[in-house]
């Protein structure tokens, strides 16, 4: 099997298990209804650990365009397979969640929030700050990334490593995803957006597009500082490439605060105009 396929397999599979968890708390007439926080990230680190055994011999088991980032910019993947990579992981996204979908299709006809059914597919904010939110998914990210990193250079845990990963999933997601629903994955967010936008969902809104770049650009950055990080800090290597990635994620992170401030003051203008 191609590393591609390994990719997209992988990736199908992890949306399979993470985005069922989210389809079966939320939606109406699931015996998983209502079951909560907890359940969600359990699920979600599963969903990892075993998508990781499943194609980690074939691919790697990157099934995360911040992964593939942060191992190219430190050196430990080359840059040619970046797109396919990044490619294979949005496919098997899409059709990943697309057979959630079927999996879950009586059910999406007896719930009526056409925001619950977007929140099977797609993350979004408690708060909405652009801000805040990116910054909560930059963090989360290099935690992420950074964890990954540290976990694999550890030989005694050897064969464990997918598994202990996916405890830091469920870690990242208890501590750290209350704000945004911690996608931490370029691939998990955009992928099955798309999806949502395409399918023919009962009931369904629009796909929140204005939102969709942060859980991209945000773990983005945030796996890609991570990895230079690792190299840097632990493995002693000079890479300039943390001044150009540094100097870009800066100049984001100033944006989104002095877009989210005009944000601010236009809502509070109206709430005196009222």
């Amino acid at each position: 099997m191609s590393a591609f396929l390994g990719e997209l397999i992988g990736t199908a599979l992890l949306i399979v298990l993470g985005g069922g968890v989210c389809a079966g708390v939320s939606l109406k007439k699931s015996f998983a209804k209502d079951s909560g926080w907890i359940v969600i990230t359990l699920g979600w680190g599963l969903a990892v650990a075993i998508s990781v055994y499943a194609v980690g011999s074939i691919s790697g088991a990157h099934l995360n365009p911040a992964v593939t980032l942060a191992l190219a910019f430190k050196g430990s993947f080359p840059w040619s397979q970046v797109p396919e990579y990044i490619a294979a992981q949005m496919i098997g996204a899409m059709i990943g969640a697309t057979i959630v979908y079927l999996h879950y299709l009586p059910h999406w006809k007896e719930t009526e929030d056409a925001g619950t059914k977007l929140g099977v597919f797609a993350t979004g904010p408690a708060i909405p700050n652009t801000f805040a939110n990116l910054l909560s998914e930059l963090i989360g990210t290099f935690i992420l990334v950074f964890g990954i990193l540290a976990i694999g250079s550890n030989k005694f845990a050897d064969g464990l490593n997918p598994f202990i990963v996916g405890f830091l999933i469920v870690s990242i997601g208890l501590s750290l995803g209350g704000t945004t629903g911690y996608a931490i994955n370029p691939a998990r967010d955009l992928g099955p957006r798309i999806a949502h936008f395409l399918l023919p969902i009962t009931g369904k809104g629009g796909s929140n597009w204005k939102y969709a770049w942060i859980p991209v650009v945000g773990p983005a950055l945030g796996g890609s500082l991570a990895g230079l990080f690792y190299q840097i800090i632990f493995e002693g290597k000079h890479n300039s490439a943390i001044i150009y990635v540094g100097i870009v994620t800066v100049g984001i992170l100033i944006v989104s605060y002095l877009t989210s401030k005009k944000s601010q003051s236009h809502t509070n203008n109206r709430k005196v105009v009222a």
